[in-house]
């Protein structure tokens, strides 16, 4: 299996490679990003763009993959709609349009979030851009699928790059045994995620709103 990976720097990404590249049956996986993952592996080839919505440089090097794992995205903490909608809506649906073209039948996974509004009305600044990412790439690909985790553990060094989100990881570790206990069906580990997706890419799935029981 040829695997695409964007966004492989962030929380969700560095997970989901790191299955990927764990994985015997993938073959291949190929990391767009606009910095480098700093990886090193023999299945991992990377791809610096300066502009991830723009594509079309790398247009053959999506003819023909498996799967594509669109794990880019951006707190909405300080961040103004034009730019929230830039990175976290034109970026994946330019991601999918391209793979439509040049790769149709691919699975293509978008990571969302627990509370993504698809009627795209809802008061929520970042679940309306997510809902219109999730219901265009639903539209798009027959094979596409958006996935919204709810409380994502950082495993096996995984780090977020948000300062905030680092501390709060830190606070809640020690209570993660108990909310998993608690919330089984909301919270999840980016090992574990990492590997769901996979097995979407591998099977695919009766819904393609994947939440939390078909991501723990």
């Amino acid at each position: 299996m040829r695997v695409v990976v964007f966004g492989a720097t962030g929380m969700v990404g560095q997970g989901v490679l790191r299955e990927c590249l764990l994985a015997d049956d993938v073959t291949s996986v190929l990391v767009i990003g606009r910095t480098p993952t700093g990886r090193r592996h023999p299945k991992l080839r990377e791809i610096t763009v300066p502009d991830v919505g723009e594509l079309a440089g790398v247009r053959d090097e999506l003819s023909g993959v498996d799967a594509c794992f669109y794990c880019l995205g951006v707190s909405s903490l300080g961040v103004d709609e034009a730019t929230y909608t830039r990175i976290s809506h034109d970026y994946p649906v330019a991601a999918a349009r391209l793979l439509v073209e040049v790769s149709p039948a691919a699975t293509f996974v978008y990571v969302s979030g627990v509370g993504t509004d698809s009627s795209e009305r809802g008061r929520v600044m970042w679940a309306r851009v997510k809902g219109r990412a999730e219901n265009a790439v639903l539209d798009l690909l027959p094979n596409g699928y958006a996935a919204r985790p709810g409380f994502i553990q950082p495993t096996h060094g995984v780090v977020s790059k948000t300062r905030w989100y680092r501390l709060g990881y830190a606070i809640t570790r020690p209570l993660f045994p108990v909310l998993r206990r608690l919330f089984p069906n909301q919270v999840t580990t980016t090992d574990r995620l990492g590997r769901a997706m996979l097995r979407v890419a591998r099977q695919g799935s009766p819904r393609r709103v994947l939440t939390g029981p078909d991501l723990a």
